[in-house]
């Protein structure tokens, strides 16, 4: 299809009004109070907005290993493994959107998407609303054994003997679309591509088919800008005096306006704080994309090496035009999460005249009494992030003479007893030296790994199933 006749098709009278869809939250762990200003956003632009308009809630949740501490919360309770925050993010707008005729799409049902969508129905009940129509996508989860072999056969030596703790396909927007379509107002997914959350309630609403890719890429970048929630409103923006930001503790979060042709306009939710302009979308545009002209995702490789951005008249308003889309990968994305032993870190702060020597000084006895562990050496405030883990900067970088330094040591070994040696060591400091140690905080986690390959896309099945009110009891 020529743009011409994607630019003619966009103008014919009979194509749906402009999709609405907001975003509550870009990883798991984000603020909770962030739906209810989009909710009311929706709703005021829904009773001003053309007959037919159709307005979204989605929330985006998962990260690389949020699903394989999903799986260990479901090892420990089987009708857990869901997004942790899922009752404080959606119960204060769960009525109001079904009430308003908003539908929410959300991968906040990482490990165990059944369990979640149970939970929100009986929210409904508690909320005294109408039992809402919940939809799960499933097809994501490789962990079973079932999957075992092909996993063993893509990745060959890298399995042996690995403690796997979940392996998910990055799927797409074609099952949320399908469930869309059979009258679903709720749902909810696994592991789906983030901007897939975007990409089907624009297929269902437009009509779109799997393979228009021009229009697919195009919603593919605005579900990009969407899903980091506030990243695009300022939030990661901001940098006082370089890139200030209005009201930042108040950031809004955003909502895209997206055409038939899948042309998008980004802002804000009303009375907000934040600021969405060309340097932000920009910003966020290019934010984890690898290939301007091929940004891999499970429904298209969409193009933005010739896109525009441009402010659009009054505030916080960006238009987004010229991405262009090709053909999908034939290949879903996996990633493997396993055991990978533990993770010992110890902390203690010197303050006073020599304060970063003697915690150099501390950091040498570690190393010397820790003979064995590999450690990992941050000054913080003087050097930390800039570090690196063979402590080769710190060892060239000379004594800046700072009077107030937090010592941070950390290890990584397969066995836990060795990884406890280190928390012990760093208590030790406090009475066998250097002087004037104090406050410190040891921890000791269980260390995921992670894997990545492909696999066809035929040897992933994916599906979605309307739950009936019996699987929702």
């Amino acid at each position: 299809m020529t743009a011409g006749c994607l630019k003619s098709a966009s103008m014919n009278a009979n194509a749906p009004p402009p999709l609405l869809i907001g975003c509550a939250a870009g990883f798991s762990g984000d603020r909770t109070d962030a739906a209810g200003q989009v909710v009311d956003t929706l709703i005021a632009r829904l009773a001003g907005g053309p007959a037919g308009q159709r307005a979204f809630l989605i929330f985006e949740t998962l990260a690389e290993r949020t699903l394989a501490l999903a799986q260990l919360r479901r090892r420990d309770n089987p009708d857990a493994g869901y997004e942790p925050l899922l009752d404080a993010m959606l119960r204060p707008v769960l009525a109001r959107s079904l009430a308003h005729g908003i539908r929410i799409v959300s991968n906040f049902g990482a490990a165990n998407p059944r369990a979640a969508a149970r939970h929100i129905a009986r929210m409904a009940r508690e909320l005294g609303a109408d039992a809402p129509r919940i939809a799960v996508v499933e097809g994501d989860d490789l962990s079973g054994p079932s999957h075992r072999a092909l996993l063993h056969e893509t990745l060959g030596a890298q399995m042996e003997g690995l403690r796997i703790v979940s392996a998910n396909a990055y799927i797409g927007a074609e099952p949320i679309a399908a469930a869309l379509d059979a009258g679903a107002q709720i749902v909810v997914c696994g592991r789906v591509a983030d901007p897939s959350l975007a990409v089907g309630p624009a297929m269902s609403h437009f009509g779109w088919r799997a393979d228009d890719w021009h229009r697919l890429g195009r919603a593919t970048m605005a579900g990009h800008l969407l899903e980091c929630g506030a990243q695009v409103c300022g939030g990661y923006f901001a940098d006082p005096g370089y890139k200030d930001v209005p009201g930042l503790d108040n950031v809004g979060f955003p909502i895209a306006e997206i055409d038939a042709d899948g042309q998008c306009t980004i802002g804000k939710a009303d009375g907000t704080g934040g600021l969405v302009s060309e340097a932000t979308v920009k910003e966020q545009l290019l934010y984890e994309v690898h290939d301007p002209s091929a940004y891999l995702t499970p429904d298209v490789v969409a193009d933005i090496a010739e896109a525009e951005v441009r402010a659009l008249p009054g505030e916080d308003r960006v238009e987004l035009s010229g991405v262009r889309g090709h053909a999908r990968p034939s290949h879903y994305k996996v990633n493997v999460c396993h055991e990978g032993g533990w993770l010992a870190e110890g902390e203690i702060s010197y303050a006073g005249p020599r304060a970063e020597a003697r915690a150099r000084l501390a950091a040498e006895v570690l190393r010397k009494r820790l003979d064995g562990l590999a450690l990992r050496v941050d000054l913080i405030g003087a050097l930390s992030i800039l570090g690196d883990d063979a402590g080769r900067m710190l060892a060239d970088t000379p004594d800046t003479g700072l009077r107030d330094v937090r010592l941070r040591v950390a290890a990584t070994h397969a066995e836990r007893a060795q990884a406890e040696r280190l928390a012990r060591e760093v208590m030790a400091l406090y009475t066998c030296g250097p002087a004037g140690g104090g406050g410190v905080r040891t921890a000791l986690t269980p260390r995921l790994n992670t894997l990545s390959c492909l696999l066809p896309r035929e040897a992933v099945p994916v599906r979605f199933e309307l739950l009936g009110a019996e699987a929702l009891a």
